[in-house]
């Protein structure tokens, strides 16, 4: 395997849904203080959700709280709850690249614009006879981490910071 050229920087998200996003709402942003930051709609997605946050700077990890505008439709976004987990990446299309050389499969859409703003792109929870790596049953979210986030986690680890290309 090759040396990989991108890093996963840490947690950028985690995404949880239900039938009902005001019962999400009453424990995470009533009971535990989340503050609601935006919010996202799509019919292509089967999305209503909440966008929410916990802590701050480039630390600051995102909440979302979904519910599906029709149950019945797909992607069920509220089964199973928690539905996916996003991780900042430092250069999104060379960890695309990658990855998919390494067998990875991703879900159908490549790099697209997301509910908060930034380039994603989702890892798909099954592998494939053409991808035989997946999540393991978990979807996962690769996001462009923004270039302060970039710095931010290489002061932490102590290493010069580098330039995504965004």
């Amino acid at each position: 395997m090759a040396t990989r050229p991108f890093k996963v920087l840490g947690i950028q998200q985690i995404a949880i849904g239900g039938p009902d996003k005001l019962k999400l709402q009453k424990l995470w942003v009533d009971l535990f203080g989340l503050e609601v930051t935006g919010t996202f709609r799509s019919e292509r997605e089967n999305v209503d959700e909440d966008i929410c946050a916990l802590g701050t700077g480039p630390f600051k990890v995102e909440v979302d709280l979904m519910q599906p505008l029709d149950p019945e439709k797909k992607p069920a976004v509220h089964a199973t709850p928690l539905n996916h987990v996003g991780l900042w990446i430092d250069d999104l299309p060379k960890a695309v690249e990658w990855l998919s050389a390494n067998g990875l499969r991703f879900a159908p859409g490549g790099i697209r614009r997301g509910a908060a703003g930034f380039d994603i792109c989702f890892v798909h929870p099954k592998g494939n006879e053409e991808f035989p790596v997946g999540g393991e049953g978990v979807l996962i979210e690769l996001v462009q981490a923004p270039p302060e986030v970039v710095q931010a986690f290489a002061a932490l680890a102590g290493q010069p910071g580098s330039s995504p290309t965004n």
